[in-house]
Parts: C-alpha cells; sequence; structure tokens
C-alpha cells in the first residue's frame, strides 16, 4: 500500500488506525517516523513520505516517534493472509529465526538461497532479513527497558543484540534516546508486576469479538498445558531457550497479557506465539466486508463483526491434539491429551495459577506406545505416523510451512481425511482460506440457514468467501449451541462436540 500516495495520505489525515503496520509515515523535516493513527498533527503533505516497514524506515535514517510508537503497531495482516516467499519469511523472522539461525537458517527453511530471500525482502519491505531482526530487537528491548526492572547488560543480551555498545547504538539511533533516558520516561524504571513476569499491551484491529476465540479455547484446553481462570486464557508455551507461561485477557481496545519467562530471549517469540494464538494481526473489516456480501453470512456478521480464528502457540501439538480429537467429544479429546501431557510433559512451575506441564515434544512422544491410549488401533496407527513425520523433520508444521505442500504431506499419512488436514490448515498453519465442509456443526449450520448441505455443494457456494473460508468458518460455527461460542466463565472446560 506504502506507494499509493494519495491513499496513505488520506489514511494520515484521517489518523485512520485501520493502517496502522500497514505502511510507516516518515516525515522528511523532523526525521520522525509514525503509524498512521499517530495522534499528533499530521505534516504537510509535501514533507511525507511512505516505507512499507518500520525496519525500512529506520534503515533511512528515521527514528520512532515518541507517541505513536510505530514499532508497535499491530503487525501487517499480509503476512498471515499470504503463503509466498516473502510472507513465509516475515513470519519466521518474527519466531526469532535469524537471531537463533541467522539468514543462511532461514534461508534452509524457506529452501531458497540467502541471496534470493534478501532479494525479495528489500523489493517488497525495503529492507533485508537482518534490517528486519534488528527492528524487532529493538522493539523487544524497548519493552524490557520500559516494563521491567532489569540491568540494561541484561537486556542487551536478552533482545538478541551480540553487544552492549550495539544495544546501545541501536537503542539511541531508533528511539533518539539512551536506554537510560528511555527507562526514565516511565516513572523511572518501574519493576515488573511481580519477579520474573511481564506485563503488556497486545494491540489489535478493531473490531474484535472476543466470545468465540477465548470459548473456542477455553472450551478444548488441555488440563496442565491450558487453563480459564480469572477472566483470562492460560496456557504454557514451549520457546527456544526455555519453558514460558502466557496469561491473555480480553479488554475493549486491547489484549491484556502476562508473560513468565525461564529466559527473557524468548521475549520477542513468546508475544509473536501469543499473537498468532489469538489471531491479532487480522484485517477484520476486509474479512467482514467481503463475507457481508452474502445476504446469508450479513446478518451473521453485523450481529457480532470481528470474529477471529483460534490459531495455536505450536503447530505439531495441535497436529497431535487433532488426531487424539477425531471423532470424539471435546472431553474424551482433553483427557486423551492430559495423559498424554502427565505421562511425558515436562513439569513446569507456575506462579499464579494451576498450570503444571508443557505439552510433550514429538521427540518425547516419539517412543511412546499408543497402545496404552483407549481408541481405535486405526487412530493410534495414525498417530504413530504423525510423530514419525514430525520426528524425522519431513513434516513442517513450522510459521513459516508451505501450506499446499504441508497438506499433500498429511494427505499421505495414513487417517488424515479432509476434515482433520483443514482443521491443521485452519488453526495450525494459518491459512485464512482453510474450509470444513465435512464438519458437522458446518452442515448444521448450513442446513438452518439454507445453504447447502452436501460438501462438494457448500464448497461451491463458499467460493465467493474465498480468501476467507476460516473466517466464515467461524460464523456458521457461532449459529449452534457449543461452549466454543461463548466466552467463558470461570468454570471452564464444559462437555460438547470435538472441534
Amino acid at each position: 500500500m506504502h506507494t499509493d500516495f494519495d491513499a496513505c495520505v488520506h489514511a494520515v489525515q484521517s489518523k485512520d488506525a485501520r493502517f496502522d503496520g500497514w505502511f510507516f509515515t516518515a516525515v522528511l523535516t523532523t526525521r520522525i517516523y509514525c503509524r498512521p493513527s499517530c495522534p499528533a498533527k499530521p505534516p504537510k503533505v509535501a514533507n511525507m513520505t511512505f516505507y512499507p516497514s518500520a525496519a525500512a524506515a529506520q534503515q533511512a535514517g528515521f527514528r520512532a516517534c515518541k507517541r505513536c510508537r510505530p514499532d508497535a503497531s499491530p503487525g501487517s495482516p499480509q503476512w498471515n493472509e499470504r503463503a509466498d516467499l516473502v510472507a513465509r519469511a516475515m513470519r519466521l523472522i518474527a519466531d526469532g529465526v535469524v537471531d537463533r539461525e541467522g539468514v543462511p537458517g532461514l534461508a534452509a527453511r524457506l529452501g531458497y538461497s540467502a541471496r534470493q530471500i534478501e532479494r525479495q525482502l528489500l523489493a517488497e519491505l525495503g529492507a533485508g532479513p537482518l534490517a528486519l531482526a534488528r527492528a524487532q530487537r529493538a522493539q523487544t528491548a524497548r519493552l524490557l527497558i520500559e516494563t521491567t526492572a532489569m540491568p540494561m547488560g541484561e537486556i542487551a543480551f536478552a533482545a538478541g543484540f551480540a553487544s552492549i555498545r550495539t544495544f546501545n547504538d541501536t537503542v539511541r539511533e531508533v528511539f533518539a534516546l539512551a536506554p537510560g533516558e528511555l527507562r526514565a520516561r516511565v516513572a523511572k524504571g518501574r519493576p515488573a508486576t511481580s519477579p520474573g513476569s511481564l506485563s503488556l499491551r497486545l494491540p489489535f484491529r478493531r473490531p474484535l469479538t472476543p466470545d468465540n476465540l477465548f470459548g473456542h479455547l477455553a472450551a478444548t484446553a488441555v488440563p496442565g498445558v491450558e487453563e480459564w481462570r480469572a477472566g483470562s486464557f492460560r496456557r504454557t508455551l514451549r520457546l527456544p531457550h526455555g519453558a514460558g507461561i502466557a496469561e491473555l485477557r480480553p479488554l475493549p481496545d486491547h489484549i491484556g497479557c502476562r508473560l513468565w519467562l525461564s529466559d527473557w530471549r524468548d521475549l520477542a517469540q513468546a508475544i509473536s506465539r501469543c499473537r498468532r494464538l489469538l489471531d491479532l494481526d487480522a484485517d477484520p473489516q476486509a474479512v467482514d466486508a467481503l463475507l457481508s456480501a452474502d445476504p446469508v453470512l450479513a446478518p451473521l456478521v453485523a450481529k457480532a463483526p470481528g470474529r477471529r480464528v483460534p490459531r495455536v502457540a505450536d503447530g505439531p501439538e495441535f497436529a497431535v491434539r487433532a488426531v487424539l480429537g477425531q471423532q470424539i467429544s471435546t472431553a474424551a479429546a482433553r483427557t486423551h491429551a492430559g495423559r498424554l501431557v502427565a505421562a511425558h510433559g515436562d513439569t513446569v512451575d507456575d506462579p499464579a495459577g494451576g498450570l503444571t506441564h508443557l505439552f510433550p515434544s514429538p521427540a518425547a512422544l516419539a517412543g511412546h506406545d499408543p497402545a496404552g491410549l483407549a481408541m481405535p488401533q486405526s487412530r493410534r496407527n495414525t498417530l504413530a505416523a504423525l510423530l514419525r513425520a514430525l520426528e524425522d523433520g519431513g513434516l513442517d508444521l513450522d510459521v513459516g510451512s508451505d501450506w499446499q505442500r504441508t497438506r499433500a504431506h498429511l494427505a499421505a499419512l495414513p487417517g488424515f481425511g479432509p476434515w482433520t488436514i483443514e482443521t491443521i490448515a485452519m488453526r495450525a498453519l494459518g491459512d485464512p482460506d482453510a474450509f470444513l465442509p465435512t464438519d458437522l456443526g458446518i452442515r448444521y449450520a448450513a442446513r438452518d440457514l439454507g445453504l447447502p448441505t452436501t460438501p462438494a455443494a457448500l464448497t461451491r457456494h463458499a467460493a465467493a468467501w474465498q480468501p476467507w473460508r476460516a473466517y466464515a468458518t467461524q460464523y456458521l460455527w457461532a449459529t449452534g449451541d457449543h461452549p466454543i461460542n461463548v466466552l467463558p466463565t470461570d468454570h471452564p472446560h464444559p462437555e460438547g462436540t470435538a472441534r
């Protein structure tokens, strides 16, 4: 969008928050860059220029606005909507792959040369992978500086900087303040809410209907790994450097987030996974505008606009849970998953709730004998085949996976039919166009709404909903009487049909 000068000017002059994260406004006279909704008086049109990323604006010598904090904008929805190389690379960079594995590691995961990735990112975003990762490190550093009492030296390495000098130079360059000055601006370095925790706000594009989002997560929560407590969804996180716990609370203008991490180097990855779990970078106005063109869906959208797709924090974990939940109730699926967790999951300490374990990794489950699970032999074989595919590295369920290639790989495994594959594509891979025409909840909704009920006919009708069929699925599910559609109370884990 940054190439459409007039449209960008109009968004800036109207302070339109819908475009935060889509592009960044740089002011030639002040050398500051802002988000479109910056509350400051808009600059003269002649002094505006636009960049597709914060990293590109930083590379061009602009520093972040102190009022609107453009580095904290919601992410561009493009990276979760698209399946091309640039989108896959951006998802992996947000998950910290460049910091952990470097550009060669990013290239290896994507199956392209480092030069090809650099060229495509520069062409579309005005910055290469190193610059994009640097911008993310700067944002992580700012969060730690402003919300914790950690010493600056610890913050430097927790944010991913190789040296304290690089950390100091980057913070000064991006924010026009030294780290100590940045901390002094926010209540003289107020400490975290409690030792070892950090509280922050996760922004999103309005509107957002939280009912099905948090209802789904709470209704399917695995004991020990996830819980609904005191108005928040809480879960453990398996992160690159250790364990973490996330507590997420729906509020009118943001998601309240509290994190406990065993290693602060995982902060950026934890935030990225929380945002992905709640689909916070979606563009609800674009989704709802298209779905509202269908007269059957229009009343559903008008009643509760901004429904999100409940996604996952860990792709392999969800694939295992999807197999466990085939053709059984939510309660039975939770029981099976809970047994696996208790037997094979690593234990964690939860200072503020009842979480006890990380969900076991594929490696931990690889030697597990599924005979102990009370389910048909065919499903045990499916689980064993999935674990082998995950363990040998052939099946990629990471955030940067190729959606169609992964679908094909899943289809080649025994016991993976269209429902399981599309469920994984929708929730684990993040494909916004994944669709479940064979799902009973969808078929019941179609019947009640006067839509075609056979999978083939419903798929033909749903062609008009592309590329947002995963969101249409949420609106259709919401017509049913199921706990996944209701914002939870403090009595979670209701019984119901598996989803």
